[in-house]
């Protein structure tokens, strides 16, 4: 599955016809049921190295290990369309991971979030650590969910400003996911990606580097036939249509 992700979050990211992606969960139960422990326990290069390497071999490979599902997930954020992450039901471990990468978070009332894997004896290794400081949280509240592994709900993520809103259920979290997905899907797509873009590198930058970026970025983007599609239709108030980026 997390090598599906990349493969298909890549795609998503070129696909001229793709103005902005919903990320939701199949089913009814759960948008992540978290780590199979019993597949990691007996596969893999922690669950099952192999005899003969020695050390630093076992860590080479274990590290390889994790990249490739760190990949995945940065193929969310890498990802030149916005990604609207739709959760629901549990959703443990990777979906915190998953979510952290997105570019807006939703979910349900009765979701059950959880930051799980320091209940089976590992550090968050696919990013929830390296994003969670960097999305507007409390330091406070994000140490208490990590450390304890505890589970939070909708109310809660919502509050803390992990998820920006969240709904009844299921029915209405994806109606509501669609309707801002629409709202988004009408505006100019180089102004939408130029926008995350320039978000992405300032939030790594100083200010000045991020102002400093978006003048030469803005330089090449203005001259754009949007902007002035969308300058004269402010004018005319008619709606303007954008083409394919």
């Amino acid at each position: 599955m997390f090598s599906s992700l990349a493969t298909i979050f890549d795609r998503l990211s070129h696909d001229p016809d793709v103005r902005v992606v919903l990320l939701s969960g199949a089913g009814d139960k759960a948008f992540s049921a978290g780590l199979d422990v019993s597949g990691a326990a007996s596969s893999g290069p922690v669950g099952a190295p192999a005899e003969t390497d020695d050390f630093a071999r076992r860590a080479w490979k274990i590290r390889r290990h994790a990249l490739a599902y760190q990949n995945a997930v940065n193929a969310i954020e890498r990802c030149e369309k916005p990604v609207i992450c739709l959760m629901h039901g549990i959703s443990y471990g990777a979906a915190v991971d998953i979510a952290t990468a997105a570019d807006v978070r939703y979910c349900t009332e009765d979701v059950k979030l959880c930051v799980r894997e320091i209940e089976v004896g590992l550090a968050p290794d696919v990013g929830t650590l390296s994003r969670m400081p960097k999305i507007g949280v409390s330091y406070s509240w994000a140490k208490e969910v990590i450390y304890s592994a505890r589970v939070f709900g909708g109310q809660e993520a919502a509050q803390q400003g992990f998820v920006s809103r969240h709904f009844q259920d299921k029915e209405s979290l994806l109606e509501g996911g669609l309707l801002l997905a629409k709202n988004i899907a009408i505006k100019s797509p180089v102004a939408v990606q130029s926008a995350k873009a320039l978000w992405d590198f300032s939030r790594d930058h100083t200010v000045q580097d991020g102002l400093l970026y978006t003048a030469a970025w803005n330089g090449a983007m203005v001259q754009a036939d949007d902007v002035k599609k969308a300058i004269l239709s402010g004018i005319h108030k008619t709606k303007p249509t954008f083409g394919k980026l």
